[in-house]
Protein backbone atom coordinates (compact mmCIF):
# COMPACT_ATOMS: atom_id res chain seq x y z
CA UNK A 1 0.00 0.00 0.00
CA UNK A 2 1.08 3.56 -0.77
CA UNK A 3 -0.16 6.94 0.46
CA UNK A 4 -1.41 7.64 -3.05
CA UNK A 5 -3.81 4.69 -2.74
CA UNK A 6 -5.92 6.69 -0.29
CA UNK A 7 -8.07 9.71 -0.94
CA UNK A 8 -8.56 10.22 2.80
CA UNK A 9 -5.55 10.51 5.12
CA UNK A 10 -6.13 11.44 8.76
CA UNK A 11 -3.17 13.15 10.51
CA UNK A 12 -2.34 12.05 14.05
CA UNK A 13 0.57 12.59 16.41
CA UNK A 14 1.78 9.91 18.82
CA UNK A 15 1.20 10.80 22.47
CA UNK A 16 3.33 9.76 25.45
CA UNK A 17 0.52 7.63 26.92
CA UNK A 18 0.55 5.43 23.80
CA UNK A 19 4.17 4.31 24.23
CA UNK A 20 4.93 0.94 25.85
CA UNK A 21 7.95 -0.34 27.79
CA UNK A 22 9.79 -0.97 24.51
CA UNK A 23 9.65 2.72 23.65
CA UNK A 24 7.27 2.21 20.73
CA UNK A 25 3.50 2.53 20.23
CA UNK A 26 1.70 -0.37 21.92
CA UNK A 27 0.21 -2.57 19.20
CA UNK A 28 -3.39 -2.24 20.43
CA UNK A 29 -3.36 1.53 19.94
CA UNK A 30 -3.24 1.16 16.17
CA UNK A 31 -6.87 0.00 16.23
CA UNK A 32 -7.72 3.26 18.00
CA UNK A 33 -5.80 5.18 15.35
CA UNK A 34 -7.79 3.43 12.63
CA UNK A 35 -11.08 4.09 14.38
CA UNK A 36 -10.19 7.78 14.71
CA UNK A 37 -9.39 7.88 11.00
CA UNK A 38 -12.71 6.24 10.13
CA UNK A 39 -14.48 9.04 11.99
CA UNK A 40 -12.51 11.45 9.82
CA UNK A 41 -13.56 9.50 6.74
CA UNK A 42 -17.23 10.14 7.52
CA UNK A 43 -16.46 13.84 7.90
CA UNK A 44 -14.73 13.77 4.51
CA UNK A 45 -17.97 12.34 3.10
CA UNK A 46 -19.80 15.30 4.71
CA UNK A 47 -22.11 13.10 6.77
CA UNK A 48 -22.87 13.63 10.47
CA UNK A 49 -22.51 9.97 11.42
CA UNK A 50 -25.18 9.52 14.11
CA UNK A 51 -27.84 11.52 12.28
CA UNK A 52 -27.13 9.76 8.99
CA UNK A 53 -27.30 6.26 10.46
CA UNK A 54 -30.59 7.13 12.15
CA UNK A 55 -31.96 8.35 8.82
CA UNK A 56 -30.81 5.13 7.13
CA UNK A 57 -32.37 2.96 9.83
CA UNK A 58 -29.25 1.02 10.81
CA UNK A 59 -25.62 1.24 11.86
CA UNK A 60 -22.21 -0.13 10.90
CA UNK A 61 -20.52 -2.75 13.08
CA UNK A 62 -17.03 -4.25 12.84
CA UNK A 63 -17.18 -7.96 11.99
CA UNK A 64 -13.48 -8.61 11.51
CA UNK A 65 -10.22 -6.69 11.80
CA UNK A 66 -6.81 -7.96 10.67
CA UNK A 67 -3.60 -6.00 11.18
CA UNK A 68 -0.17 -6.59 9.67
CA UNK A 69 2.60 -4.86 11.62
CA UNK A 70 5.58 -3.81 9.49
CA UNK A 71 7.21 -1.10 11.58
CA UNK A 72 6.89 0.90 14.77
CA UNK A 73 5.90 4.46 15.58
CA UNK A 74 7.55 6.36 18.41
CA UNK A 75 6.72 9.26 20.67
CA UNK A 76 5.76 12.48 18.85
CA UNK A 77 5.86 10.88 15.39
CA UNK A 78 3.48 12.52 12.97
CA UNK A 79 1.41 9.77 11.38
CA UNK A 80 -1.10 9.71 8.53
CA UNK A 81 -3.85 7.10 8.67
CA UNK A 82 -5.30 6.13 5.30
CA UNK A 83 -8.85 4.79 4.98
CA UNK A 84 -10.67 3.53 1.89
CA UNK A 85 -13.87 1.50 1.41
CA UNK A 86 -14.33 -1.17 -1.24
CA UNK A 87 -15.95 -4.51 -2.14
CA UNK A 88 -19.52 -3.68 -1.17
CA UNK A 89 -21.61 -6.78 -0.60
CA UNK A 90 -25.25 -7.14 0.31
CA UNK A 91 -24.81 -6.03 3.92
CA UNK A 92 -21.04 -5.76 4.31
CA UNK A 93 -18.08 -3.82 2.99
CA UNK A 94 -14.32 -4.00 3.33
CA UNK A 95 -12.34 -1.12 4.76
CA UNK A 96 -8.61 -0.85 4.07
CA UNK A 97 -6.49 1.00 6.59
CA UNK A 98 -2.84 1.97 6.58
CA UNK A 99 -0.62 3.82 9.05
CA UNK A 100 2.15 5.86 7.43
CA UNK A 101 5.14 7.66 8.91
CA UNK A 102 6.10 9.82 5.99
CA UNK A 103 6.15 7.42 3.04
CA UNK A 104 6.94 4.42 5.25
CA UNK A 105 4.09 1.95 5.80
CA UNK A 106 4.01 0.90 9.46
CA UNK A 107 0.72 -1.00 9.74
CA UNK A 108 -1.65 -2.41 7.14
CA UNK A 109 -5.22 -3.33 8.06
CA UNK A 110 -8.27 -4.95 6.51
CA UNK A 111 -11.59 -4.62 8.29
CA UNK A 112 -15.07 -5.89 7.46
CA UNK A 113 -18.05 -3.75 8.46
CA UNK A 114 -21.64 -4.97 8.45
CA UNK A 115 -24.72 -2.75 8.24
CA UNK A 116 -27.22 -4.00 10.80
CA UNK A 117 -30.30 -3.17 12.82
CA UNK A 118 -29.16 -1.36 16.02
CA UNK A 119 -31.60 -3.26 18.22
CA UNK A 120 -31.21 -6.86 17.06
CA UNK A 121 -27.84 -6.32 15.31
CA UNK A 122 -29.16 -8.53 12.52
CA UNK A 123 -27.63 -7.73 9.09
CA UNK A 124 -29.55 -5.48 6.72
CA UNK A 125 -28.90 -4.51 3.13
CA UNK A 126 -26.29 -1.77 2.88
CA UNK A 127 -28.33 1.26 1.74
CA UNK A 128 -27.85 2.11 -1.92
CA UNK A 129 -27.45 5.81 -1.09
CA UNK A 130 -24.54 5.11 1.27
CA UNK A 131 -22.99 2.62 -1.14
CA UNK A 132 -23.21 5.17 -3.98
CA UNK A 133 -21.73 7.94 -1.83
CA UNK A 134 -18.67 5.89 -0.86
CA UNK A 135 -18.14 4.67 -4.42
CA UNK A 136 -18.29 8.23 -5.75
CA UNK A 137 -15.95 9.53 -3.05
CA UNK A 138 -13.37 6.84 -3.81
CA UNK A 139 -13.69 7.72 -7.50
CA UNK A 140 -12.74 11.32 -6.72
CA UNK A 141 -16.18 12.88 -7.09
CA UNK A 142 -17.60 15.66 -4.93
CA UNK A 143 -19.90 14.93 -2.01
CA UNK A 144 -21.41 18.38 -1.34
CA UNK A 145 -23.93 20.34 -3.41
CA UNK A 146 -24.06 24.14 -3.13
CA UNK A 147 -27.22 26.09 -3.96
CA UNK A 148 -27.39 29.87 -4.49
CA UNK A 149 -30.64 31.71 -4.01
CA UNK A 150 -32.69 34.32 -2.16
CA UNK A 151 -33.68 34.21 1.49
CA UNK A 152 -37.24 33.17 0.69
CA UNK A 153 -35.89 29.91 -0.79
CA UNK A 154 -32.94 29.12 1.48
CA UNK A 155 -33.84 30.99 4.65
CA UNK A 156 -35.37 28.10 6.59
CA UNK A 157 -32.29 25.87 6.32
CA UNK A 158 -29.86 28.79 6.71
CA UNK A 159 -31.69 29.95 9.83
CA UNK A 160 -31.26 26.54 11.46
CA UNK A 161 -27.51 26.49 10.78
CA UNK A 162 -26.90 30.06 11.89
CA UNK A 163 -28.93 29.58 15.06
CA UNK A 164 -26.84 26.54 16.03
CA UNK A 165 -23.48 28.13 15.21
CA UNK A 166 -23.89 31.77 16.18
CA UNK A 167 -26.60 31.86 18.85
CA UNK A 168 -26.28 28.48 20.59
CA UNK A 169 -22.52 27.84 20.23
CA UNK A 170 -21.04 31.35 20.14
CA UNK A 171 -23.75 32.97 22.30
CA UNK A 172 -24.29 35.89 19.95
CA UNK A 173 -27.53 37.71 20.90
CA UNK A 174 -30.37 36.85 18.54
CA UNK A 175 -31.15 40.52 17.88
CA UNK A 176 -27.60 40.94 16.55
CA UNK A 177 -27.76 37.86 14.33
CA UNK A 178 -30.96 38.60 12.43
CA UNK A 179 -31.21 41.75 10.33
CA UNK A 180 -33.21 43.12 7.42
CA UNK A 181 -30.29 42.60 5.03
CA UNK A 182 -31.06 38.88 4.71
CA UNK A 183 -34.00 39.68 2.46
CA UNK A 184 -31.79 41.39 -0.15
CA UNK A 185 -28.67 39.19 0.07
CA UNK A 186 -27.63 36.36 -2.20
CA UNK A 187 -27.41 33.27 0.01
CA UNK A 188 -25.44 30.04 -0.35
CA UNK A 189 -26.42 26.72 1.18
CA UNK A 190 -24.29 23.56 1.17
CA UNK A 191 -26.00 20.18 1.54
CA UNK A 192 -24.56 16.69 1.67
CA UNK A 193 -25.69 13.85 -0.58
CA UNK A 194 -28.52 13.03 1.84
CA UNK A 195 -29.91 16.54 1.58
CA UNK A 196 -28.76 17.58 5.07
CA UNK A 197 -27.87 21.30 5.33
CA UNK A 198 -24.24 21.70 6.42
CA UNK A 199 -23.11 25.27 5.78
CA UNK A 200 -24.36 28.67 4.74
CA UNK A 201 -23.20 32.19 3.94
CA UNK A 202 -24.45 35.36 2.30
CA UNK A 203 -23.24 38.03 -0.13
CA UNK A 204 -24.28 41.55 0.89
CA UNK A 205 -23.93 44.42 -1.59
CA UNK A 206 -22.88 47.57 0.27
CA UNK A 207 -22.71 49.87 -2.73
CA UNK A 208 -23.08 49.05 -6.43
CA UNK A 209 -20.22 46.81 -7.47
CA UNK A 210 -18.93 46.23 -3.92
CA UNK A 211 -20.14 43.27 -1.87
CA UNK A 212 -19.17 41.57 1.38
CA UNK A 213 -19.24 37.87 2.26
CA UNK A 214 -20.68 37.27 5.71
CA UNK A 215 -22.67 35.07 8.06
CA UNK A 216 -20.46 32.11 7.15
CA UNK A 217 -21.45 29.14 9.32
CA UNK A 218 -20.52 25.45 9.14
CA UNK A 219 -21.98 22.70 11.30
Amino acid sequence: MKRSDFRHLEPLRVRWAEIDAQGIVFNGHYLTYLDTAISGYWRALAIPYAETMKQLGGDLYVRRAMLDYRGSARYDDRLDIGIRCRDFGNSSMKVDGAVFHGEHLLVQAEMVYVFADPGSQSPQRLPDALRSLMNDFEAGQGVVDVTLGPWRELGEAATSIRRQVFIEEQHIPADMEWDAADASCLHALARNRFGMPLATGRLLEHVPGVAKIGRMAVL
